[in-house]
């Protein structure tokens, strides 16, 4: 008899809000958003991200990552990125909230 595989493990959403810096231009700020592409797509774990606005001008940055770890390794990581210094300036940091949260449900394609 053959054991039955394991599932994948369900991946974590990294669910972040906050405000921009009073003066930043939303265009501004998704232009130094989509800088990150690059180096989020080469970091370990690293799944999707989502980027909104609505329109009391609170962001949420919403990234999936294969594990907590990950998720915490990029964190740590992100201020020390020469490309993150744009896009971490323009946030007003009294206004961010993170949490991280277990996905259990994502759409197939």
């Amino acid at each position: 008899m053959h054991p039955t595989p394991l599932p994948p493990p369900l991946p974590i959403a990294e669910i972040v809000t906050f405000t921009l810096t009073p003066g930043i231009e939303p265009d501004r700020f998704a232009r130094a958003a989509a800088a990150l592409d690059p180096w989020l797509a080469t970091t370990p774990g690293f799944l999707d991200r989502c980027l909104s606005c609505g329109p009391d001008g609170v962001w949420t940055d919403h990234v999936l990552w294969a594990d907590l770890p990950a998720a915490m390794a990029a964190a740590e990581a992100l201020p020390t990125r020469p490309e993150a210094a744009a896009f971490l300036t323009a946030i007003d940091p009294s206004s961010v909230a993170m949490r991280h949260a277990q996905v259990l449900h994502r759409p197939t394609a």
